[in-house]
């Protein structure tokens, strides 16, 4: 199955528009950038290595598309932020921001910039990147960000994220907060921003995705053995990376989305109250800022 036929927006005509995949190297993000691709859009693929990601590139210009590979670690921060400036070079602007790339690891470390690494990927970046590309996004553009049902098991102490206690670390209750910030960071973009509209979604559950790739062997193992099962004997809840790319698939994709809005199978779903709460999602947004020293003024209420 390809994503657009599932998601029902195989119909739609993206030519002429500019989209962003970021972690498209492989798993949920290539299939998205494929499906895009397929669509007519023309794709700047993102990842951390040039050969899977000269591939999917190259794979999409065979296609039709104007394709063209841009390297960054989302660990580095001024590496996000040279990968916003190579996106206003090469495009007069933006008409779609996939936020897919995303990383889980099983040890606690700080990043460069005093942050749990977890939650510096999957976070911080894709905030330093959104942010970077403010006033650069088409007036109807959209920013899908790709979070994951894991949410609902996390709150958000973000004291949490500044330190790495000996021996306490949950990798996987790491990556739940980090999911949960996804979900409070649509949220509040989505009131910030002034025409284009914000929006994320929980993909599904791909065992082989390569998001497991920092984890510990006995992780791994267990998502190798899922990634082995036919699905009917998981119930459908193990998702291929072509059946996980539905649903933002749809969200780039069709012609409207609800802004803030959280899906799941391409529907709006209501997350969880945590993720619900405006005083939590205007903390984070004011941590983010100053966390990458970027400040962003939202326009005034409508």
């Amino acid at each position: 199955m390809r994503p657009e036929d599932g998601a029902s927006v195989r119909h739609r005509d993206l030519t002429s528009q500019t989209v962003l995949v970021t972690g498209a190297t492989g798993g949920v993000g290539r299939e998205v950038a494929l499906a895009l691709g397929r669509l007519g859009a023309d794709v700047l693929v993102h990842g951390r290595d040039r050969d899977r990601g000269e591939a999917v590139a190259s794979n999409l210009r065979d296609r039709g598309s104007d394709a063209e590979f841009l390297r960054a670690d989302f660990a580095d921060l001024d590496a996000v932020a040279g990968l916003a400036e190579a996106v206003r070079e090469r495009t007069d602007d933006l008409d779609v921001l996939v936020n897919n790339a995303g990383t889980h690891f099983d040890d606690g470390w700080l990043t460069e910039a005093g942050v749990e690494a977890t939650f510096h990927v999957n976070h911080l970046a894709p905030f330093a990147l959104t942010t970077a590309l403010q006033g650069h996004l088409a007036d109807d553009g959209r920013v899908v960000t790709v979070a994951s049902e894991v949410h609902r098991r996390a709150d958000l102490d973000l004291g949490d994220v500044e330190s790495v206690a000996a021996g306490d670390y949950d990798g996987f209750a790491a990556y739940s907060r980090s999911k949960l910030a996804n979900v409070l960071f649509t949220r509040e973009l989505s009131r910030r921003l002034d025409g284009p509209g914000a929006v994320s979604c929980h993909p599904g559950f791909v065992p082989d995705s390569g998001l497991w790739r920092n984890s510990s062997l006995p992780v791994r193992a267990v998502m190798r053995v899922f990634s082995l099962l036919p699905r009917t004997l998981t119930f459908g809840r193990v998702d291929t990376a072509a059946s996980a790319a539905v649903t933002p698939t749809f969200l780039a994709a069709a012609e409207s989305v609800e802004s803030g809005a959280y899906y799941r199978d391409c529907q709006p779903v209501e997350p969880s109250e945590a993720a619900q709460r405006n005083d939590l999602a205007e903390e984070l947004w004011s941590w983010s800022e100053a966390a990458v020293d970027r400040h962003w003024e939202r326009p005034a209420e409508h």
